[in-house]
C-alpha cells in the first residue's frame, strides 16, 4: 500500500508542478511509514527530498517507495540519488523508470553504490504523468482524440447541435481545463465556430485553442504537417493536446500515429444520417486498458491506442 500512498501524495503536486511531474514519496520503517512528501511546485524540492529530510535519521536503513526513479539531473536542485545515499536508505521501490533522458537511470546508480533497487513498473505510476512522459521522450504533446458519435457511429445529426448529453458535455469542459491545448479542424470552424474554452468547472487556466488547416478563424491556425506542428507545440510546453475535431482531422491524427488516448462518448440514438466517423487507415487500430463508464444518459469508451511508457 506504500506505493499507492505515495500515487495520492503525487496528485497534491497536481497544477503546480508543471512543467516537470507530479511524484509522491513515502518513508517505510519497520513496517510503518515514517515520512512523506510530494513535489509541490517547479523549483522546489523533490519529492524524495521532502520525504527524506521529514524522515531524518530515521531514513537509515529504511525503504524509501517512490512513484518514479531518483532523478540522477543536476537542474534546479541536486540530483535526488544524492540526496537517497546521502540518507542512507537500505531499499528504494519505484513506481516507474524516468524516461527523461537526461535524469534517467536513478535506479541503476542506486543499485551500483549497493542499494537494493526494485522498479514495480505501475501503469497507474506512468499514467499519472501520461502527457509529461510523451513529452520528454517523443518530444510531442500527449494527444487525446475526444468525440461524440451515436450508435451508427454518427458525428452530426441533422437538425441538431449536440449529439452527447449535459453530462457529458460538462465532462468535455473539465478535460479542457486540465489539458494545456484544445484543437479542431477547420471544417468544424467553419460549421460551428466553436469557442474551445472551459466553461463553468472552475478553471484555473485557459488551454490554447488550435485549428489545424488553412483559412481564416478567431482561433490559433496551425497549417503546417503535423509532425511538424506537434514538435512545435512540445517546443513551446504544450504536453497535452484534447483533439475534438471532426472525421477529417481524427481521421488524420490517426493515420499518421499521433493519437494517444480515445475517448469516445457514445449516445442512446441512431441517426441513420449525417457525418460517420469511419477513418481509412493502413491497419486496424487496436485500444488496450479499455474502460467503459456511464456519464449520464450516454456510455464514455476510454482506451489507449498508444500506452504511456
Amino acid at each position: 500500500m506504500s506505493l499507492e500512498r505515495a500515487l495520492e501524495l503525487a496528485e497534491r503536486g497536481r497544477g503546480t508542478t508543471h512543467p516537470n511531474p507530479v511524484v509522491g514519496a513515502v518513508v517505510v520503517r519497520d513496517g510503518s511509514i515514517v515520512a512523506e512528501g510530494w513535489h509541490e511546485r517547479k523549483g522546489g524540492p523533490h519529492a524524495e527530498v521532502v520525504a527524506l529530510d521529514a524522515a531524518g535519521e530515521r531514513a537509515r536503513g529504511a525503504t524509501l517507495y517512490v512513484t518514479m526513479e531518483p532523478c540522477t539531473h543536476h537542474g534546479t536542485t541536486p540530483p535526488c540519488t544524492e540526496a537517497v545515499l546521502s540518507a542512507g536508505v537500505a531499499k528504494v521501490v519505484a513506481g516507474s523508470l524516468d524516461p527523461n533522458p537526461e535524469a534517467r537511470g536513478g535506479l541503476d546508480v542506486l543499485r551500483d553504490a549497493g542499494v537494493d533497487v526494485e522498479l514495480q513498473d505501475s501503469f497507474a505510476a506512468r499514467a499519472q504523468n501520461e502527457a509529461w512522459r510523451t513529452w520528454v521522450s517523443l518530444r510531442r504533446p500527449f494527444v487525446v482524440l475526444k468525440l461524440a458519435l451515436t450508435l451508427d457511429g454518427r458525428v452530426s445529426v441533422p437538425g441538431t447541435r449536440w449529439i452527447s448529453g449535459p453530462d457529458s458535455r460538462r465532462r468535455v469542459h473539465d478535460l479542457r481545463a486540465q489539458v494545456d491545448a484544445v484543437a479542431v479542424g477547420m471544417g468544424t470552424v467553419r460549421v460551428d465556430a466553436p469557442q474551445l474554452t472551459a466553461r463553468e468547472v472552475g478553471a484555473a487556466r485557459q488551454p490554447r485553442r488550435l485549428v489545424f488547416g488553412s483559412g481564416p478563424s478567431d482561433l490559433e491556425v496551425r497549417s503546417g504537417p503535423l509532425d511538424e506542428e506537434l514538435r512545435a507545440l512540445a517546443d513551446e510546453g504544450v504536453q497535452s493536446l484534447l483533439l475534438e475535431g471532426g472525421p477529417t482531422v481524427a481521421a488524420s491524427f490517426l493515420r499518421e500515429g499521433y493519437v494517444d488516448k480515445l475517448m469516445l462518448f457514445v449516445a442512446p440514438q441512431v441517426a441513420g444520417a449525417g457525418l460517420q466517423f469511419a477513418p481509412e487507415v493502413e491497419e486496424p487500430v487496436r485500444l488496450s486498458r479499455l474502460s467503459v463508464e456511464q456519464v449520464g444518459d450516454d456510455v464514455l469508451l476510454s482506451g489507449y491506442v498508444r500506452e504511456p511508457s
